[in-house]
């Protein structure tokens, strides 16, 4: 198994933009297999309770040294800064989380099957381990280190397809804003 690259197309402090971009690209992309992954580090109470709300059956762990986790029942409260994960949740349930999370760094990735075809920059129909679309709320990078106030979106490719990335972007009107870099797993 092997990581996918991800390479910025669009910064903006409107969620509603975002939202609307990433469905441009969901609609030119195989969408058999469709999941969507949820991440964020929260340190709110407030958050908390918001995002367990819309993802009651997230899985958490203490962010840092600390050992809190969901998996041996400890109260999240007690250990923020928590990192909390959903795999393979409903993509209704995006835009509800992006609220919950308040200003917390979150992502949001739409994993699908496969890329359309780009004959323009000579490659076929990109595959699984390359097709996703991810949402950054609050945070400029991918590990939700970078704090920011507006939300980036990253397209992922398959590193040997790195030209895939400029030409999703120009699918959509836009351009890529920053380096190719290896998505987490």
């Amino acid at each position: 198994m092997s990581n996918s690259y991800a390479q910025p197309i669009l910064r903006t402090a409107d969620l509603s933009e975002g939202l609307r971009i990433v469905g441009r690209l969901l609609r030119i992309a195989d969408l058999r297999d469709l999941e969507v992954d949820f991440d964020a580090r929260i340190s709110s109470p407030h958050s908390l309770s918001q995002v367990l709300a819309v993802l009651p059956d997230a899985d958490w762990w203490a962010d840092g040294e600390r050992d809190g986790a969901s998996d041996t029942g400890d109260d999240p409260l007690a250990y923020l800064t928590i990192r909390l994960r959903r795999w393979a949740g409903a993509p209704e349930t995006v835009e509800p989380f992006l609220k919950a999370v308040g200003d917390s760094p979150a992502t949001v990735r739409w994993d699908f099957n496969a890329w359309p075809e780009a004959p323009e920059v000579g490659l076929g129909v990109g595959g699984t381990r390359g097709a996703f679309v991810t949402l950054c709320a609050h945070a400029h990078d991918l590990d939700l280190e970078e704090p920011a106030a507006d939300y980036t979106m990253f397209v992922h490719v398959k590193q040997v397809e790195a030209e895939r990335a400029p030409w999703l972007a120009a699918q959509v009107g836009l351009r890529v804003i920053g380096d190719l870099v290896m998505a987490p797993h």
